[in-house]
């Protein structure tokens, strides 16, 4: 049984930290103190912050258990949220938790820090069995999931994950979710005088128009995706353009389709650039890839289990946007996503049932549980 006065009080103490992306630290050093109070065996903090150019790495940390035997289980979270989060002052009206509106609320991701916690403190408190346990806290997922990506992987020693990171009430699982790759598309014209000579340039806006037209768009079918998201060039309305950059996003929860669909969007940057008399370079950045667990993958069996013990539904989902799941499952931990009841993340609008809060807590305690039952 959870403390729901030390998990709300926990929250709103957590969410008034400012813990932007790559501005980690207060928050960092918080919960490493928590781990060490709550009995960690070992805690490390690795080098991503110094890779990416923040001021805090990832932290993990291990707890034995006290049920040898049993599969070690993973419990993430990410530390960091979306702009604006200085200042946040939660308020809890009719069961449902939200910022005065000049904020985020920062549910995303302190509800699945706040459970982890809470989880760790329960099974402390009531010498509740369970195996070992191994805890990590990511930075910079925001903004591209680059904390994980980066983490030392040497560090990870889990048999099975759960990552406290979506929407939906708790248990709501993503089961399968997409990759994503970066396509910058850099076209390259002539400048000319636009008054004098404007026949001599070529215009690489021009050329970047008809690629836009050119490209898919929007959705592409179920599990795919494609979208333009930023547009860059020029340098004065009197000089033809020499020079414009589009960059684009490609997702699939297919790897297949998201490699065919990302060839076909360079081959078409190349071929109309060429025709508008342009060139066009092109680079692609993989994000990540997608991930699918089978039905019966070790983390939805004990989610069905802890949700069954609680009298929780259990929806399992396949997800539009990725998660530091992608990158666990990517390193061979088999990792779900699991739902904390966050709604209209990065906005501010963000809210949070206060039920959604203590459920999370509840589920993950009963998840560590059940991990530990031999059967």
């Amino acid at each position: 049984m959870i403390n729901k006065k030390r998990v709300l009080d926990e929250f709103f103490a957590l969410v008034s930290i400012r813990c932007s992306t790559l501005d980690e630290r207060e928050m960092g050093n918080l919960l490493t103190a928590r781990l060490r109070e709550l009995g960690a065996a070992e805690i490390h903090e690795d080098n991503a912050g110094e890779i990416l150019g923040g001021n805090c790495g990832n932290i993990v940390a291990n707890f034995k258990g006290s049920v040898s035997g049993v599969p070690t289980v993973m419990l993430t979270a990410h530390m960091d949220c979306v702009e604006p989060c200085a200042g946040i002052r939660p308020q809890l009206v009719d069961g449902v938790i939200r910022s005065d509106g000049t904020t985020i609320l920062g549910a995303d991701d302190k509800a699945g820090v706040v459970a982890i916690l809470e989880t760790l403190r329960c099974l402390r408190e009531q010498h509740i069995p369970h195996g070992d346990l191994q805890i990590v806290f990511t930075v910079a997922e925001e903004g591209g999931v680059n904390g994980s990506q980066n983490i030392d992987q040497s560090l990870l020693q889990a048999d099975v994950g759960f990552t406290l990171d979506t929407h939906g009430h708790p248990g709501m699982a993503a089961f399968k979710a997409p990759g994503k790759n970066q396509i910058e598309v850099a076209v390259r014209g002539k400048a000319s005088h636009a008054g004098v000579d404007p026949d001599a340039g070529r215009n690489a806006i021009i050329a970047a128009g008809k690629i836009l037209a050119a490209m898919p768009q929007g959705r592409i079918d179920e599990e795919t995706t494609c979208n333009a998201g930023r547009i860059t060039g020029g340098t004065a309305t009197n000089v033809v353009a020499e020079f414009c950059t589009i960059n684009f996003e490609s997702r699939s929860r297919d790897k297949a389709k998201l490699d065919a669909l990302t060839a076909r969007m360079v081959e078409i940057a190349e071929r109309t650039a060429k025709e508008a008399n342009c060139t066009a370079t092109v680079t692609v950045k993989k994000d990540y890839d997608p991930y699918e667990l089978p039905q019966d993958a070790l983390a939805i069996r004990y989610l069905h289990r802890a949700a069954g013990a609680l009298g929780f539904p259990v929806i399992l989902e396949e997800e539009g946007g990725g998660s530091d799941a992608n990158f666990f499952n990517a390193y061979g931990i088999p990792t779900t996503v699991l739902g904390v009841g966050m709604t209209d993340c990065h906005t501010k609008e963000e809210s949070l049932l206060e039920e959604d809060l203590y459920n999370a807590a509840e589920l993950t305690l009963e998840i560590v549980r059940q991990a530990a039952l031999k059967s």
